[in-house]
């Protein structure tokens, strides 16, 4: 079947250029966007619940830009003012870049990694006299923590904000060719809103190997995968599984 029509379950990008409007032009798409997902901050009670101090922390490990709103938005709540010897290991420069919103870049102690966190925990290992905070959302990734474990980087984790379904009841009685998810959270708003949804012909796509699962377990049809050698981005395996489409007219 020709996909015409594109939902992909994130926020519009920013700006007139994006690889999928270079995508909805070649092909005569229609491309949508929409999150499935929304973060939401914890309050300062929960927080406190949680027990864990601050200022007891010498160093901050950040792996996304909305960690560094929420560690400052909860620092703020609660009145704690973060040190200026407070060192932070960010996952990417995007990211240590970011911290620019809230301190004065050049005169703090900032290090990043290229990607990983196997990257970051190098990078940490020759810090070791430090006490991490890992600041995190509610269904933060085994791989993180289960990394720093590994690499014997002692770290609190502390979760300041959570992920939550997205309202998507104005969508039921509109019909995608394909839907693309890029978090297991995005799978699991989906039957949230729609507990009977049917795949039927609906191509669906997924990056990264947790979200590819959570589509299987969900006993849904995977029908694009990425990233893969042939297409590192999404943008890319849609293309690629367009182009086979049409090969197969």
């Amino acid at each position: 079947m020709a996909i015409k029509t594109i939902l992909v379950s994130q926020p519009k990008p920013e700006g007139e250029k994006s690889p999928y409007y270079d995508l909805a032009e070649k092909y005569k798409l229609k491309i949508d966007f929409r999150p499935f997902i929304k973060v939401e901050g914890v309050d300062p009670k929960e927080f406190r619940a949680q027990r864990v101090n601050l200022a007891e922390h010498t160093a901050i490990i950040l792996t996304s830009k909305v960690a560094v709103d929420h560690f400052f938005r909860i620092a703020e709540a609660t009145r704690f003012d973060v040190p200026d010897t407070t060192k932070y290991f960010c996952i990417t420069e995007a990211v240590a870049l970011y911290l620019q919103k809230y301190v004065t870049y050049r005169k703090r102690k900032i290090f990043f990694g290229k990607q990983t966190i196997d990257e970051l925990a190098e990078m940490m290992k020759k810090h070791k006299n430090e006490k991490y905070l890992l600041p995190c959302t509610d269904i933060l990734r085994d791989n993180i923590p289960l990394t720093l474990e590994q690499y014997n980087i002692p770290f609190t984790k502390v979760i300041l904000y959570r992920t939550v379904a997205s309202d998507l009841s104005d969508l039921e009685d509109v019909y995608y060719d394909m839907l693309v998810f890029f978090s297991p959270g995005g799978i699991e708003s989906l039957f949230k809103n729609f507990p009977d949804f049917k795949q039927n012909d609906t191509t669906i796509a997924a990056f990264g190997p947790t979200t590819a699962n959570a589509v299987i377990k969900n006993n849904l049809r995977l029908d694009i995968h990425a990233p893969h050698p042939k297409a590192p981005s999404m943008v890319g395996a849609i293309e690629l599984f367009i182009k086979d489409q049409l090969k197969k007219k």
